[in-house]
């Protein structure tokens, strides 16, 4: 019995990796189960068998590759030499994992009207992951005493993760969409690394 699960596994494994190079490259929008299926070598029925339909199919892809984020961002947590290196690697890293799968994140854009519960909960949980790095960040400086100290370490770096999130929303708030067009990333990217010195300093 345990083989067999395993089997699966690996299978489901192959499906997500398959699936994920297609959503990257067409975008959700032009990926079709038959192309995945063919990708694979498998019947459609056996595909299906694994997800039910095309949207389960890119949930899962999509909280694979959240895990794989969050796992990279558990992984830096209390190793920074200073509260802006934390920050900007936050805001590399998240800059770079949006560049790096924006064709993926069309989903976003064809349902951002009506995004499935399950998608707002995986960006819950990325949402918490950048906000522990952060926080654990703001905590070990105040320690240190190299800044001011702070009540509430958690809603401050909230309020931050807020502010960035404004910064991005103002990027496309007269464009009647909520995904930003790739050719505005950088500008988020550099307004973003500006809002940070300007909250870093305000802690000094």
């Amino acid at each position: 019995m345990a083989a067999g699960n395993d089997h699966q596994d690996i299978k489901r494994e192959k499906i997500l990796e398959a699936s994920y190079q297609r959503f990257l490259h067409y975008g959700y929008s032009k990926t079709t189960m038959n192309e995945i299926a063919g990708d694979l070598s498998m019947s459609k029925a056996l595909l299906y068998y694994y997800f039910p339909d095309k949207s389960q199919l890119y949930i899962a892809v999509m909280r694979k590759i959240a895990i794989d984020y969050t796992n990279g961002l558990e992984d830096k947590t209390d190793t920074f030499t200073s509260l802006k290196e934390a920050f900007v690697f936050q805001i590399n890293t998240n800059h770079d994992f949006i560049v790096n799968n924006y064709n993926f994140f069309d989903f976003f854009r064809l349902n951002e009207q009506n995004l499935p519960d399950m998608i707002w909960e995986i960006v819950d949980q990325v949402h918490l992951a950048e906000l522990n790095l952060l926080s654990n960040a703001l905590k070990a400086e105040i320690e240190g005493g190299t800044i001011k100290p702070v009540t509430n370490p958690e809603e401050l770096i909230t309020l931050l993760l807020d502010a960035l999130q404004g910064i991005r929303d103002g990027s496309v708030s007269q464009k009647k969409v909520s995904f930003p067009r790739k050719e505005h990333l950088e500008g988020i990217h550099t307004k973003k690394l500006l809002l940070i010195d300007i909250f870093i300093k305000g802690l000094m």
